[in-house]
């Protein structure tokens, strides 16, 4: 279940992530609940500090896949973490020193979002550089699991400081966790890295990778389910805090022990990711299926009627959104080319973020109008009839095809203009009397 701990470089970023993650989990728990206190609990207000945060991934996500391919992506993210961690840094002092305004808070969210654009992708793709492709399905269940366990620890924490200190000293918190990343992939040995050959510095490489994703059907139906999932069903940084302050009339210690719950299943998804990462890969059944369950269960628990069961049936939400979210991102790395990879995911990343913008406000318009369940209950409809169409779609193409490398066009097509050559028996030896 652990063999890509075996290599030292992953480990060095597994640990760095595990500290990292649990300051980002509590930076996110405590800048909603400064948005909503600044704004007088305003979901609207919520919903534009989250647009403002992912805006900037849909300018700038495609060209961070093209970096990822060309330059050091261990160089890269030690830059971006570093970007992260000052933006935190001045969110703090603000707060700490009484400064702070909606409007500062909204600056920094967009700040914050133009380093969050690059990360992703460049992270993604130097896993696979890490561990190689035969640990890359293991890799990436492990981050799933690293990362959901901060996210048990991390809104917990933020909630119980809030109420102590306040929103400012969790925003200074963070930034200093974000030092054990850099410590880490400043301490990796570059010898051990998988890399590919840079592609050459030439102009058009953002269309290749775009052309090259038109080209397969079966990566572009993974990506529009993913669309449609993140953007109209995977909206808690918004609908969570809304449930709890305005459904459920609860201080901020609610809405962590709500994340905290939903966190629950989603680092149970993640450990049952790890283990059937040992055993096989990720199949088409588990993609839709995995999305089905997700939009039922969420709609479910936005019928809840009480906080205790809107809590609890928040663990089953997070194991089947888990267990879909690893396996369409694992999906997608099998199925595309090495030297194409941090622009696919690039545009993965961009596809399964870069709805925020729009699901953020929508959200929030949602709940002002039909009320706080509204979300998790359209969410959830919009989930389950994307993965029916996803499923459908796929099956009749026959699934997602798992490629190594690229083969040119021009290979391609001589391959199939080329006349199949009629067998030819071999002729007999000769045998001398």
């Amino acid at each position: 279940m652990f063999g890509s701990l075996r290599l030292r470089n992953y480990r060095l970023f597994a640990s760095g992530q595990v500290v990292s993650n649990v300051g980002t989990w509590m930076q996110r728990i405590a800048q909603d609940w400064l948005v909503l206190e600044l704004s007088g609990y305003n979901p609207i207000a919520l919903g534009i500090a989250a647009s403002l945060q992912f805006l900037p991934t849909l300018a700038l996500t495609l060209w961070a896949g093209v970096l990822a391919d060309r330059l050091d992506k261990r160089k890269l993210l030690m830059l971006v973490q570093s970007g992260m961690a000052v933006s935190a840094v001045v969110l703090g002092v603000l707060d700490v020193t009484g400064l702070v305004e909606l409007w500062q808070v909204y600056l920094l969210c967009l700040v914050f979002g133009m380093f969050t654009a690059f990360d992703p992708p460049v992270r993604q793709a130097f896993v696979g550089e890490m561990v190689g492709k035969e640990h890359l399905t293991n890799a990436v269940a492990l981050n799933s699991t690293t990362f959901n366990l901060a996210r048990i620890v991390g809104p917990a924490i933020a909630g119980m400081m809030i109420v102590w200190t306040g929103t400012g000293w969790v925003f200074l918190v963070n930034a200093v966790s974000t030092v054990a990343v850099i410590i880490g992939l400043a301490r990796m040995n570059p010898a051990e890295l998988h890399r590919n050959p840079a592609p050459a510095s030439r102009r058009g490489q953002l269309m290749a990778g775009l052309r090259y994703v038109r080209g397969r059907a079966d990566i572009m139906a993974v990506l529009v389910l993913v669309f449609c999932v993140s953007t109209f069903a995977i909206t808690f940084f918004t609908t969570l805090a809304i449930a709890a302050a305005n459904v459920f009339h609860r201080e901020a210690d609610g809405y962590g022990l709500l994340s905290t719950l939903l966190a629950v299943g989603t680092f149970a998804g993640a450990l049952l990711a790890v283990r059937r990462s040992t055993r096989r890969r990720p199949g088409l059944k588990l993609l839709t299926g995995a999305a089905f369950a997700f939009g039922v269960l969420e709609l479910v628990a936005g019928l809840m009627p009480s906080f205790l069961t809107f809590g609890l049936a928040l663990i089953p939400v997070g194991f089947a959104m888990m267990t879909f979210m690893n396996t369409a991102n694992t999906t997608i790395q099998l199925a595309t080319a090495p030297e194409m990879r941090g622009r696919v995911m690039a545009l993965y990343m961009l596809v399964f973020i870069g709805g925020n913008p729009v699901g953020g406000p929508m959200t929030g318009w949602m709940a002002a109008e039909f009320g706080g369940r509204s979300p998790f209950i359209i969410g959830g409809v919009v989930a389950a009839l994307s993965a029916v169409v996803c499923g459908v779609v796929l099956a009749r193409r026959g699934g997602v095809q798992m490629r190594d490398r690229i083969r040119p066009r021009w290979i391609m097509r001589y391959r199939r203009a080329r006349p199949a050559e009629p067998a030819v028996a071999p002729e007999p030896e000769r045998v001398e009397a």
